[in-house]
């Protein structure tokens, strides 16, 4: 199974926001220039991540983004289920589409499906804390060398 790139940056703006806790505001162009993503893709994904519930936004001078709860409270698995659009795996997960002749007598959805609930049930033991457990030291190191101006590794 692989996550879209929406779900992976949302993560990773999550995770950015995770770092700075308590330290303020973010703002997109920090990340933007953190992660060498477009601004204008992460401006879609944050107000989706505020009308979802996982940030804040404060428009204007001084404004920026923060966590809306802290990143103990912000499970993996959540962020995933609400960032995805869809887990149709394979063709018969989805209904409306499907077209394959086997569905009245295969057992592959059943056995993908369980995979899926296994994928996300694991997630669901994570929080956004434990991605970035001890205020992970390389990631800080790397962010520094970045507000700096030093090329990352």
């Amino acid at each position: 199974m692989q996550l879209t790139r929406y779900s992976d940056y949302a993560l990773r703006i999550l995770m950015y926001l995770s770092m700075k806790e308590g330290e303020g505001t973010a703002t997109i162009s920090d990340i933007a220039a953190f992660y060498g993503i477009s601004r204008n893709h992460l401006v879609k994904i944050v107000h989706r991540l505020g009308q979802l519930g996982f940030v804040t936004t404060t428009r204007g001078k001084g404004g920026g983004l923060k966590l809306a709860r802290s990143a103990a409270q912000i499970g993996i698995g959540e962020v995933v289920r609400q960032t995805e659009v869809n887990f149709d795996i394979v063709e018969c997960f989805d209904v409306q589409a499907n077209t394959c002749r086997l569905t009245p007598i295969c057992h592959l959805k059943g056995m993908l499906m369980a995979a899926q609930t296994q994928f996300l049930n694991e997630l669901d033991t994570y929080t956004l804390a434990d991605a970035i457990a001890g205020r992970n030291r390389g990631f800080m190191s790397l962010l520094e060398r970045i507000r700096l101006g030093a090329p990352a590794p």
